[in-house]
This record gives C-alpha cells, sequence and structure tokens, in this order.
C-alpha cells in the first residue's frame, strides 16, 4: 500500500495575529506547527501502513520552513517527504492543488490523505482540487476508515449524523478530528527523520509554468475583529433589574 498525505505548515493555534499597517499578517516570531487536521491524515497513514505494510510520502507546497513540518511527520513515521517551492508571491487553493496535483501525479499511490481543512484559511478546498484534477472519488471529514481489498470504508459527519461511503481505490479521503489520536515523535524517530530522504522541486521540475499556476483569488488585506465591549451588571432587587434590562435591551443594545 502506496500512501499518500498532503500536509501543510500553518500559525500555531495559541498564536497572537497581528497585522501590519498595510494590512497583512505580521509572522514575526510566531510558531509554526504542522496542520492539526493534517497530523490526523499522517497518523491514519501509519496505521494502514503498520497494519497492512507499505510507504507513505509526505508532501507539501510551501517555502523552506515547511521542512519543519515535513521532518515531523518522518520522525512519527513517514517513509519519504517531497518539498515543492513554487517560489511565487501569492499562492491560493487554486495555485497549491495544481501544484499537488502535479507532483502526485507522476507518483504510484493507492490512497491519498489530508485534513479535511488547514486551520489558518479554513477553505477545505485543496483536498477536494486534487481529486477533481486527479479523477479521484473523495471521502471529506472522515472519522473512521478501513482499507482493504482495494476499497475503503469511510465514516463522515453529515449534518445531524454521520453516513458510510464506499469508493474504489485510489481515492482522496480527508481526515476529521475523532479520526485518531496523533503520536508523538520518539527520539528514535527523530533521529531517523534527519536520515530520511526530503526530494525537493521547484516547479520547473514539475514542468509547470508560473502563469499557468498563477492565482485566482487574491487577498487584499485582513483584519482583526472588534474587540468586544464590556458586559453591563444591572444592580438591585429582581424587580427593578429586570425592569432596567428591558429598558438597555430597547435603548442601548437595541435588540427589542
Amino acid at each position: 500500500m502506496k500512501i499518500v498525505v498532503c500536509l501543510k505548515q500553518t500559525f500555531d493555534t495559541e498564536a497572537k495575529i497581528t497585522i501590519n499597517a498595510d494590512g497583512k499578517i505580521n509572522d514575526q516570531g510566531v510558531s509554526l506547527i504542522m496542520n492539526p487536521y493534517d497530523e490526523f491524515a499522517v497518523e491514519e497513514a501509519l496505521r494502514i501502513k503498520e497494519k497492512d505494510g507499505g510507504e507513505v510520502t509526505v508532501i507539501s507546497v510551501g517555502g523552506a520552513k515547511a521542512q519543519d513540518a515535513l521532518r515531523q511527520a518522518l520522525a512519527m513515521g513517514a517513509d519519504n517527504a517531497v518539498l515543492i517551492t513554487p517560489e511565487l508571491e501569492v499562492m491560493d487553493e487554486y495555485a497549491t492543488a495544481t501544484i499537488l496535483a502535479k507532483a502526485i501525479e507522476g507518483m504510484e499511490y493507492d490512497l491519498i490523505l489530508g485534513g479535511f481543512r488547514a486551520i489558518d484559511d479554513g477553505s477545505a478546498q485543496v483536498a477536494g482540487r486534487v481529486a477533481e484534477i486527479l479523477g479521484l472519488p473523495v471521502v471529506n471529514v472522515v472519522t473512521k476508515l478501513e482499507v482493504a481489498d482495494g476499497k475503503a470504508l469511510a465514516t463522515r459527519e453529515i449534518e445531524g449524523g454521520s453516513e458510510v461511503v464506499e469508493v474504489p481505490l485510489p481515492a482522496v479521503i480527508t481526515a476529521q478530528k475523532g479520526l485518531n489520536e496523533p503520536r508523538y515523535p520518539s527520539m528514535k524517530g527523530i533521529m531517523k527523520a534527519k536520515k530520511k530522504p526530503m526530494d525537493k522541486k521547484g516547479l520547473a521540475d514539475l514542468g509547470l509554468e508560473p502563469a499557468a499556476v498563477a492565482a485566482k483569488v487574491t487577498a487584499l488585506s485582513y483584519f482583526l475583529p472588534a474587540p468586544r465591549a464590556a458586559g453591563k451588571i444591572i444592580p438591585g432587587e429582581p424587580a427593578e433589574a429586570a425592569v432596567a434590562l428591558a429598558r438597555a435591551l430597547r435603548e442601548e443594545a437595541k435588540i427589542i
């Protein structure tokens, strides 16, 4: 079983985000981590490998810093890593998916895994776009996965419940929280990861021109939500407080 896992490096979930005067996100001093939903995908790939044998390759599109997330996956137990550095000023879901699909197209694979969304942009588009480009079935927000006899049986979240979907392999599966509990890299795994191969590619290595993967969507600026107003405590006896509350809701909050 050859498994490819698409992953992304994102801001730490505990990071404090600030905006520069030009409307761009300030990433100075911000810790970067592997996208948590992609961690579920890596862990699931490793469990399938441990059960059925095979090989796990992790792949990411990003700058040099994305090596850290790939090395983490290698330390967890992945066999190979591929880092694609497109050197484009602006990237969107279209560009990322096109580059990933082109890279995966040249690999041997039986299954493609990834997180159902990234915690930074939350678009939940890339995996579905990769599946469309490669002509593969896709099952999103999966919380349980069984792979056997050339098929994947996936339990996925739907509104108000869950459903079970069976698709032939190869297929694209995206992970949701609850699929598993990702392991921590061991010291032995961290040392081994330093010796595992990481193939670094640019657009030219994939036969792509920058114009072919130019972003279709560009964020013009970012802004933080307005701070919440302080709460208000209304003192007094219940009857008096109720009158004051109704007045405040009508005259100040203007919701009644």
